[in-house]
């Protein structure tokens, strides 16, 4: 500001201002002292006295405001006192100052006070409260992707304020929500031109620049718009619902009506899904299932994928399932679905499809006659893969169009530079979808390599992904960041734990885990296999089938024990075996059950198993407790595991049947399928009894192909075969051939 002093011209460094009490015929300068003065009347002089109480509360009132006595400060001169009795504010920055020039000024000129602005004066504030817009029109850049440019009108035209809302996101200048929120002020200033600002309360603009930072993905070149794909429209919807909830008055949102109404379907909660009936599958969906469905259901109709990341045990299977049978049912599946699986989980994916929906044609590409089911592919309605597989007959697999691509345990392409997560990428289809109960492990790449073969672009280049996201989340905890990027992916991620929809399920699930054995496990079970099923022949044939019982238990004991591990079997050649698939599955499985403070029952009919399992947990550091009918001290370990002594309890069938109260245990593992199926549900009873007040979770662990699969088959299509075989029921239920199907080879399936 300039103004004359006594040393001539000179541009003051601080907004001031003067304050002047007016008693009509004389003013007085807050900064005068003088209690009494004369002043001319009719008939001389007369003396004035000044009402300084009502000057101080004047006073007062203008300093509430934040305006501090000239007097007061240190760097006070002569040359401010001849213009002015306060510093507007102390702070010296725009948002402080222009808060008091849009806060109280307003506030003065209502208790009658006479406000006078200098023309010069850099911190003026337009008036009211201006009307916002937010325009978001195709670019000629993309296709499907849109500019955004948000501003206000002032005096009828329109101001874009983007470039400033961005400055404040430019992560190159090391701009935050988190740092913003640290400013005092409860106003920001907006500069609109000619030296007005527009104010606008702190948290309207935190919320504006909530929605902001998950639109913009913080790459270079955009200044004047935020470029951003249709995909990410759900942020429009945020846009449209700010005026409401954040009260920033008029807000005009400018948008073609099939964006805004794939933004508005995107923002809606998933349980808001039009739910449609799913009588296509040959099974009763539970509420959340019907939801689950409907998520996948709007997603195509938006032309989204998603990530279906429910717990473990909840579904995910079947959910997918019904959605492909209704893709088919209704006419938009004119191509094959392509489900892609670790190799493990081949099998229960045929399994399922011909349970739940046996009417879709299903084409398996695995094994080592899969080049010969090529041709078949195109008639297929599902066609099922592996990761390794399809990296390595990738060429087959880009020729083709595919209608919904499904990645299952979809963390397998978590890696970006990952053979697997190149391949899923160069596949052509109209939707994809993943399963994984564990988007994220280690980091937030991993999520990122998701959402790049999803929908490339939603979260950006990798590199401009790591610098908004990656690295002010992780090292920094910046609380907004990770806010709006759990916003920006939220439409296309459904996540229930058992614990949320504990009340849609049954007191009891039962989860089947197929583990494939792989290498020199596979190898020794073929050979103890062929050998055993010979012996089993011969004796057979020399004694008939009903004095052959023991002779077949016998070997299939031996091919028990392989699934299970090597090391429970007799020879040189087991000795030879390094590792067990099950083993290691059964650990991994154990460790995401302890992560999530649960507590597990371990069931083996070999007591030898589980004493390799308690060396296991000690390498590990993991506090349990081992039950055996060698055990002397039966009470004494239940007791000290109820009262919480330790999470695991390794327990035999002899010793584990029957009699004993284990409520405080949630979780039941079945390290190895029993034959009598009844033993089987009494040992599982432990935990599901009276007194459980938390769902109870079984899993079963079943070799794939194997004896321990085989049978399982057997007991769903005989109840009374496991009695057979151990002579408690009727002998003759028992076959020959159900005997050759038990010894049959492991890949005789494919």
């Amino acid at each position: 500001m300039l103004v004359e002093t006594e040393r001539g011209a000179r541009e003051l460094d601080m907004p001031v201002l003067s304050l002047t009490f007016d008693y009509g015929e004389v003013g007085f300068r807050a900064s005068e002292r003088r209690e009494r003065c004369f002043i001319a009347s009719d008939g001389g002089m007369a003396e004035f006295e000044r009402d300084l109480a009502a000057e101080a509360a004047a006073e007062r009132l203008l300093e509430g405001f934040g305006a501090v006595e000239l007097s007061c400060l240190d760097s006070f001169t002569a040359d401010y006192d001849s213009v002015a009795d306060y510093v507007v504010r102390v702070e010296r920055d725009t948002d402080a100052l222009c808060a008091f020039t849009a806060a109280a000024l307003p506030k003065l000129v209502e208790r009658g006070w006479e406000v006078t602005v200098d023309e010069a004066y850099p911190f003026r504030v337009v008036a009211g409260e201006p009307t916002w817009y937010a325009s978001a029109l195709p670019t000629d850049e993309r296709v499907d992707w849109f500019g955004l440019e948000l501003g206000v009108e002032v005096d009828g035209a329109r101001v874009n304020l983007l470039p400033v809302l961005l400055e404040l996101l430019d992560h190159s200048r090391g701009g935050s929500l988190k740092a913003l929120r640290r400013i005092p002020s409860r106003l920001r200033a907006l500069p609109v031109g000619d030296g007005r600002y527009v104010a606008i309360p702190a948290e309207r603009l935190e919320r504006l620049l909530d929605v902001l930072t998950e639109l913009y993905s913080g790459e270079p070149g955009f200044f004047e718009y935020i470029d951003f794909p249709a995909l990410a429209s759900a942020s429009l919807a945020k846009l449209e619902a700010l005026e409401a909830t954040a009260g920033m008055g008029r807000l005009v949102l400018e948008a073609p009506a099939a964006l805004l109404a794939r933004a508005r379907a995107l923002a809606a909660p998933a349980s808001e899904a039009a739910r449609a009936p799913t009588p296509v599958v040959e099974a009763t969906l539970r509420p959340y299932q019907e939801e689950g469905v409907a998520w996948m259901q709007r997603l195509a109709d938006c032309g989204a994928g998603g990530v279906l990341a429910d717990d473990m045990g909840l579904g995910k299977t079947l959910q997918t399932i019904a959605h492909l049978a209704l893709e088919k049912a209704s006419g938009r599946a004119e191509a094959p679905n392509l489900i892609v699986v670790p190799t493990s989980l081949v099998g229960n994916w045929q399994r399922e499809l011909r349970r739940f929906a046996p009417h879709l044609e299903v084409c398996v590409l695995h094994g080592a006659k899969r080049k010969r089911r090529f041709a078949e592919l195109r008639a297929a309605d599902v066609v099922i893969t592996t990761y390794p597989l399809l990296a390595r007959d990738l060429e087959h697999f880009v020729s083709e169009r595919f209608h919904v691509v499904v990645l299952d345990e979809a963390q397998a392409i978590k890696n970006r530079r990952s053979q697997a997560s190149r391949a899923v990428r160069r596949l052509d289809s109209k939707h994809r979808l993943c399963l994984t109960g564990t988007p994220v492990e280690n980091n937030l790449e991993e999520l990122w390599s998701l959402f790049d073969f999803l929908m490339p672009g939603l979260l950006g280049e990798a590199e401009a992904f790591r610098a908004r996201f990656r690295v002010p989340i992780e090292r920094e905890g910046d609380a907004a960041r990770l806010a709006a990027l759990r916003e920006r992916v939220a439409p296309f991620i459904l996540r229930r734990m058992k614990e949320t929809v504990a009340t849609e399920l049954p007191p009891k699930t039962e989860i089947l885990l197929p583990i494939e054995l792989e290498g020199d496990q596979r190898e020794l079970y073929e050979s103890i296999r062929v050998a055993a099923h010979a012996d089993v022949r011969r004796v057979i044939k020399k004694k008939g089938f009903g004095g052959s019982s023991i002779a077949i238990l016998d070997a299939l004991m031996k091919l028990r024990q392989v699934c299970c591990d090597p090391r429970l079997c007799a020879g040189e050649a087991a000795r030879k075996v390094d590792g067990s698939a099950k083993y290691a599955a059964f650990f991994e499985l154990l460790t995401a059950q302890l992560a999530e403070e649960r507590r597990v029952l371990v069931f083996s009919q070999f007591t030898r198993m589980l004493a390799l399992i308690s060396h296991g947990l000690v390498e590990r550091g993991v506090e349990h407790l081992v039950l055996t009918g060698e055990s002397q001290n039966r009470q004494d370990l239940v007791d000290r595991f109820q009262d919480g002594e330790a999470d695991v309890f390794l327990i035999s069938l002899k010793a584990g049947g029957a009699g004993l109260n284990l409520t405080r245990a949630d979780t039941v593992i079945h390290y190895d399928p029993w034959w009598n199926h009844a033993a089987q549900a009494q040992a599982t009873d432990r935990a599901y009894r009276i007194g459980q007040t938390r769902p109870v979770f079984v899993y079963e662990l079943i070799t794939s192909g194997s004896v321990e699969e085989r049978m399982h088959r057997l007991q769903q299509q005989k109840r009374h075969l496991a009695d057979t075989i151990l002579g408690a029921g009727a002998q003759g239920a028992l076959r020959a051939d159900d005997v050759d199907d038990l010894f049959a080879p492991l890949d005789s399936d494919e």
